[in-house]
């Protein structure tokens, strides 16, 4: 039984009556862990809601895991406690993944261990979400962080992020959010998708929504984000651009980039003419050279191969994406309500 068939168990036998749940993916937060912890249950009770949290240790080094299972000792009326540790260290997403699926609240909020994400913006934001949104995402606007290693970085992706997907946000990145869980559990996570749950949810449907939110210097220990997510995140940028236009319909991005190879075919082969004939005298250059004395020939050959390949990956991707559809019982759309007379 995976982890979502058991939640579904867990709701059966217990009522679905939670109404928040807070996921907090750990690795190596052991001194951040108890304050975070009183924090949120502080804030969870002033709501005076169901709700639950949800810690997810992602195969931690330190004594993150001991200090969660005394955590998770504490008996509050309106909040239970959770922890799920993971056979070894899968990273973020994974984790999220983990509590998201395990997550029995109708409204669903993650945040990370390391008390940057301050849990009294959780009322706000599930107040925000419950005024007609389904995700309503943090902005950091005040960072915390370095200016160069950090703040530079983060505001060139998120522009990036934001022109190629079309949803318009300060700051993909930021942990905090809220997200309706029937919306947020019709989508599959892996990868780095973690930063990315606004972009893949919008393209379905769901209204998303950003308001801002504190952001706090880290109490203790030390960030676990290094120089080489930022070359992770330029990477997934063109993943985001392909799922945000063309997921359902790959030929006519690959039919695209073969219109581009053909035109640049085209252009080399025109190229090729002007050379041969000599018309570059018409500009007061005296050059004139066969096709074999150039390397345009091969230039226009790897254009067209690229063209044949792109048509090529374009009818396997539409092969595909039928397969899966089929395969799944899933529908190419999500229906929010029926409404019947």
């Amino acid at each position: 039984m995976n982890l979502s068939e058991r939640a579904a168990s867990r709701g059966e036998a217990r009522g679905k009556h939670l109404e928040i749940s807070i996921v907090v993916p750990v690795f190596d937060e052991e001194e951040n862990l108890r304050p975070l912890d009183a924090e949120i249950r502080d804030v969870l009770q002033s709501l005076g809601l169901p709700a639950e949290i949800i810690y997810v240790d992602d195969c931690s080094r330190d004594r993150s895991l001991e200090v969660l299972k005394e955590i998770s000792a504490i008996r509050t009326a309106s909040v239970r406690t959770r922890v799920v540790k993971l056979r070894r260290n899968f990273g973020q997403t994974a984790a999220m993944a983990a509590g998201f699926d395990l997550a029995e609240g109708r409204v669903i909020l993650p945040l990370d261990g390391d008390g940057q994400n301050n849990p009294a913006d959780v009322p706000r934001l599930f107040k925000a979400l419950e005024s007609g949104f389904d995700v309503v995402s943090g902005w950091r606007r005040k960072r915390r962080d370095g200016t160069f290693n950090r703040k530079l970085p983060s505001r060139v992706a998120n522009r990036l992020i934001s022109a190629l997907s079309g949803v318009r946000l300060h700051d993909h990145g930021c942990t905090l959010k809220a997200y309706r869980a029937a919306v947020l559990k019709e989508i599959p996570l892996y990868g780095e998708m973690h930063r990315f749950i606004p972009v893949y949810l919008a393209r379905r449907g769901a209204r998303v929504a950003e308001i801002e939110v504190d952001h706090r210097p880290r109490r203790a220990g030390v960030s676990k984000y290094g120089g080489q997510r930022i070359l992770r995140v330029l990477l997934d940028l063109v993943l985001i651009r392909f799922v945000s236009r063309f997921y359902t319909r790959p030929m006519q991005f690959f039919g695209q980039m073969a219109l581009i190879f053909l035109l640049a075919t085209f252009a080399v082969g025109l190229l090729m003419i002007v050379f041969k004939l000599g018309w570059l005298r018409l500009l007061g250059i005296d050059y004139q050279a066969s096709f074999v004395e150039t390397p345009l020939p091969a230039v226009a050959a790897a254009f067209i191969l690229g063209a044949i390949n792109s048509l090529f990956f374009g009818v396997l991707g539409e092969i595909l994406i039928g397969a899966g559809y089929e395969s799944r019982g899933a529908k190419p759309y999500t229906v929010e309500k029926v409404f019947e007379g």
